[in-house]
């Protein structure tokens, strides 16, 4: 791992190791993290994101202070710990916030489970609670040793990152703003550029003479798993629409009811960011619909989710399969879709180019659906992320990178976002992730992290912390 250096150069060099003996804590502080079911939802009143997020919040504050860090609680939106002193402030930043469990789960989700090949499962360990507790630890660490830093040096925990990242924007308009840093929430080398994010939905009353109701997905940042709907149909047509979901490629149960059917479709969850790598079940569902009935049957919600969506997942359909060098392809996830006897709404999750206009997408897309009469309701657009390569920085991470692993680090894009877009265009993701390693499962059912591959991560991520604190 460390080839080219003798041990006392080791030794001198690598501050990472000393993370090493904070382990047992790390994990003991893991599972008390992961056992909080801190879904965000927004809410009124004092916890902003609800009260188990607020809990998680707490926690964080609580495990600072009691290995002796300044810490501090932002209104419940974000609490960070922090050491050192100065005008300049260098962050490192991880949500506590998690997506919703879902079904399917071996365990309980919000029980931490240890296994004897080294891996922790539960919601949060890989996103994003294991590296948030990482961080902390190296904050600690740092500070036992006496280390005199060149400027602040804080860890930030946030509570809205699975929900559009809204918790930032509060806790920077009452705290600095940081002149470096980065987020554990990706995976290595350093990620220099996101995509931009947009969230949509598209709207519009219930005018089919078939569904009464269609449900499917929670989040919008991830492929819906599930997908189900009650339809009026007749004994015949129940029976053809059981003969097509033989054939239609996920599986599809087709149950009577009184005048109808009850479908129920199961696909496989994936991120937003990699829709692609999923199978999802309000799209097949849809398609499977359009099999057996006509789509003046089904409606112009209905319809215009199987001419401009479909089972596509880089927006062609809509015309808006843009791509660019630096970042790759647009993503195009439909990730929610609620559908009553009266209304009807979908809410899509798209990653555009960094070198492209969110405006464009949003404009091109908002024409198409106009046009098919339904209602167009942007949400949100978190523009692009983009630092150049031989910024100080990326060379700094990368150095830490490179001097504990003897490795070079990969610089590359992606289209998931991260807190990163959030530090004003003075930070990147890093890590914990690692290109070798066993699937996390982040948005899916069975979440899990290598504790091997994690300690790692701590000792780089303790060399990069030390190195932001102590740089001239």
């Amino acid at each position: 791992m460390y080839s080219g250096q003798s041990n006392s150069e080791r030794m001198r060099d690598m501050f990472g190791e000393k993370i090493l003996d904070y382990w047992d804590d790390i994990v003991r502080d893991l599972g008390k993290l992961v056992a909080i079911p801190s879904v965000a939802v927004p809410t009124e009143g004092e916890h902003p994101f609800g009260d188990p997020c607020a809990k998680a919040l707490d926690t964080a504050v609580e495990l600072a202070e009691s290995y002796g860090l300044k810490a501090k609680n932002v209104d419940y939106y974000a609490a960070h710990a922090e050491i050192g002193e100065g005008e300049g402030n260098a962050v490192v930043m991880a949500h506590l916030d998690v997506v919703p469990a879902g079904e399917g789960w071996d365990s309980d989700p919000f029980t931490m489970v240890l296994t004897e090949d080294s891996r922790a499962i539960g919601r949060g360990v890989a996103d994003d609670k294991g590296a948030a507790v990482v961080a902390l630890h190296c904050l600690r660490a740092i500070k036992d040793a006496g280390v005199k830093g060149k400027r602040k040096l804080r860890v930030i925990f946030g509570s809205a990152e699975e929900i559009g990242m809204h918790d930032m924007p509060y806790y920077f308009s009452k705290e600095q703003h940081p002149d470096m840093g980065f987020t554990p929430d990706a995976g290595y080398g350093i990620c220099h550029c996101e995509k931009g994010g947009l969230n949509f939905q598209v709207k519009g009353a219930n005018d089919s003479t078939l569904i009464k109701s269609f449900t499917a997905g929670t989040v919008p940042n991830a492929v819906p798993s599930k997908a189900e709907c009650q339809v009026v149909c007749t004994a015949a047509e129940r029976e053809k629409l059981a003969e097509a979901a033989g054939h239609l490629g996920i599986a599809v149960e087709v149950t009577p009811t009184e005048g109808g059917a009850k479908l129920l479709a199961k696909g496989k969850a994936a991120h937003a960011a990699a829709p692609q790598t999923g199978m999802n079940a309000a799209s097949y569902l849809v398609e499977l619909l359009y099999e057996v009935f006509s789509g003046e049957r089904l409606g112009s919600f209905f319809t215009f989710i199987h001419e401009k969506i479909a089972l596509t997942s880089d927006g062609s359909l809509l015309g808006v399969n843009i791509s660019d060098e630096p970042s790759g392809p647009l993503t195009f996830n439909l990730g929610i879709v609620r559908v009553t006897p009266e209304d009807c709404c979908l809410t899509v999750d798209i990653r555009y180019p960094a070198t492209k206009e969110g405006k464009w997408v949003s404009g091109t897309i908002r024409k198409a659906v106009e046009a098919a009469g339904l209602e167009f309701v942007q949400l949100s657009d978190a523009v692009p992320l983009y630092l150049p390569k031989e910024s100080r920085l990326v060379t700094l991470l990368s150095g830490a990178y490179k001097d504990v692993t003897g490795e070079d680090c990969d610089i590359f894009s992606m289209g998931g976002g991260t807190y990163a877009r959030q530090m004003f265009g003075k930070g990147v993701a890093f890590g914990p992730g690692f290109h070798d390693d066993i699937p996390a499962h982040e948005h899916d059912v069975n979440e899990q992290i290598n504790l091997e591959k994690l300690k790692l991560h701590a000792q780089i991520c303790l060399e990069a912390m030390y190195r932001m604190f102590t740089a001239d």
